[in-house]
């Protein structure tokens, strides 16, 4: 896909600069600077923009859809990072636009290291674990409460607006009072995927006996994979170990992969 951004004046962003692009219709309080881009698809999160001499010049990192005025009452776009120099003279520039590898998100839901009050170890092992084992091309990390509210609307963002490929969650699992994170993921799926929830369970089994309180749920919102995972780190190695075999072909069949599943 290609896209031309116009800027309202010729303007550049430095490496790591950040800056929000508009689609087809830009409010009346944003004219005097803006990046625009007119009758295109609005790239995924993680989708990387390049020019032919600049090279790789912006990723993007989110798209938003914001409250406009009397000129564009909702206005949608995209917030993109540069990755080098990027030029955008006023006439536009044309930008071609890839992904490669898969987009991540992990959340960690847990009161206590919300509160400050214990040090996530979990979140940071998904992305570790995972970007050993797949490609990917963004990565970002969320921490919550046990609030069943917040992790449903984080959620749905992140796999309806964002279009993240996988979306990992650790913590809340078990049987404690907030422990509902299961409940959570389960009644937002498409599909549920108990296979990999099976997987999991007897991976956790062979480690310990305590396995049998978990209740992690695995399952598909759009396009984008869903796993529950435990709260430890111990844990959290434990059942990616038995679902990492299966994830790239899982992702490819999710985004339709015609090959036969036997080839």
């Amino acid at each position: 896909m290609t896209l031309i951004l116009l800027s309202a004046q010729d303007d550049q962003l430095a490496p790591g600069q950040r800056h929000p692009v508009f689609w087809d219709k830009v409010p009346k309080r944003h004219q005097g600077a803006y990046f625009q881009v007119l009758h295109a698809p609005i790239p995924k999160v993680g989708a990387l923009l390049t020019h032919p001499d600049q090279g790789t010049t912006a990723q993007v990192l989110s798209r938003f859809r914001w409250p406009g005025d009397d000129s564009a009452p909702c206005v949608e776009g995209c917030w993109i990072e540069a990755r080098a120099k990027l030029m955008v003279p006023a006439q536009g520039i044309s930008l071609d636009v890839r992904k490669e590898g898969a987009a991540l998100a992990w959340v960690t839901v847990s009161d206590k290291s919300y509160a400050g009050q214990r040090q996530d170890r979990a979140g940071p092992l998904i992305a570790q674990t995972i970007g050993q084992a797949l490609p990917l091309c963004l990565t970002q990390g969320f921490l919550l409460p046990d609030d069943p509210a917040r992790l449903r609307s984080l959620l749905t963002d992140l796999a309806l607006e964002q279009g993240f490929d996988l979306i990992v969650t650790t913590g809340g699992t078990g049987v404690a009072p907030r422990d509902l994170t299961p409940e959570t993921t389960s009644a937002i799926l498409d599909k549920r995927l108990p296979g990999m929830e099976t997987a999991m369970l007897v991976a956790s089994l062979a480690k310990t006996p305590h396995a049998v309180i978990s209740r992690a749920v695995a399952g598909i919102l759009g396009k984008s994979l869903i796993i529950n995972l435990p709260g430890s780190p111990k844990a959290v190695a434990e059942n990616l170990e038995a679902l990492l075999p299966a994830l790239p072909h899982a992702l490819a069949k999710m985004h339709g992969d015609p090959s036969d599943c036997a080839a």
